[in-house]
C-alpha cells in the first residue's frame, strides 16, 4: 500500500509540472507531440523524415531524451533545426520536469512544433505527462503484432499510432493488419499511419496531417 501511496505522490507532481508546461506551450502557440517508441523502432528516423518535409513550412523544435549520449541531438542538429539533448543516465522515461528544465533552451516564441523525442521504452513513459497536445507512438513492423497487447497502456495513452518499417513486411512473418487490429481494440481512437523511412511510403500522409494539427 506505501508503494502505491508513494507513486500516486510522484505522479501527481509530475502532473502539476505537466500542467505548466502545457500552460507555456498554450501561451506561446506551441504545438507539442510526445514521441515513444521501444529502442529501434525508427522514432529519430521518422523525426528526420518529418524535418525534411515542414522544415520551411513550420518551425520546428525538438527536444531529445536518451539514456545515454547525444547521438540523435546531433543528428536532428545537422538539419538546422534547435535541439536540445536530455541525457537520463540510466532513467527509463522522461518526466515533465526534466522538459520543463530543458525548455529554458526552447525559444517558445518561434517555435511552431515541439517534438519531443522520449526514451525508447514502452512502459514508463505511458504513465508520465509532459505537458504534449498528443502521444505519438511509434511500432516497427520488426516487433512483431503483439506489441498493443503486451504494452496496452502506452496504446491507451496515446493519441496516433505510427507502424513503420513496413517496407520489410515481405521479408517478415508480421501481420500489419492483426497490428493495427490489436491496437484498435485497445483504444478505438487512434489515428493510424503507415510508415517507410527507407521508400518514403506513408510520410507525406503523417506529415500533413500532423501540420493540419499545428495550424488548425
Amino acid at each position: 500500500m506505501s508503494v502505491i501511496t508513494i507513486e500516486r505522490k510522484v505522479l501527481e507532481k509530475n502532473d502539476q509540472i505537466a500542467q505548466k508546461n502545457r500552460d507555456d506551450f498554450s501561451s506561446n502557440k506551441v504545438f507539442t507531440i510526445n514521441v515513444v517508441s521501444s529502442p529501434g523502432s525508427g522514432k529519430t528516423s521518422i523525426l528526420e523524415k518529418t524535418i525534411g518535409h515542414l522544415k520551411g513550412k513550420l518551425n520546428i523544435s525538438v527536444i531529445e531524451g536518451d539514456v545515454q549520449t547525444d547521438n540523435d541531438a546531433r543528428r536532428i542538429s545537422a538539419l538546422d533545426v534547435p535541439a536540445v539533448q536530455i541525457v537520463t543516465h540510466g532513467g527509463c522515461h522522461l518526466e515533465a520536469r526534466l522538459v520543463r528544465d530543458a525548455m529554458e533552451n526552447v525559444d517558445l516564441a518561434g517555435t511552431q512544433l515541439l517534438v519531443i523525442e522520449n526514451v525508447g521504452n514502452l512502459v514508463c513513459p505511458s504513465n508520465y505527462d509532459l505537458g504534449e497536445a498528443h502521444k505519438v507512438v511509434v511500432v516497427s513492423t520488426t516487433e512483431g503484432d503483439d506489441k498493443p497487447v503486451k504494452y496496452p497502456n502506452m496504446f491507451r495513452n496515446s493519441s496516433v499510432l505510427i507502424i513503420n518499417k513496413i517496407d520489410l513486411l515481405p521479408y517478415l512473418n508480421s501481420n500489419i493488419d492483426q497490428l493495427e487490429e490489436n491496437a484498435l481494440q485497445i483504444n478505438p481512437s487512434l489515428k493510424v499511419f503507415k510508415t517507410s523511412c527507407t521508400t518514403g511510403e506513408g510520410i507525406g500522409e503523417w506529415c500533413a496531417w500532423l501540420e493540419s494539427q499545428v495550424l488548425k
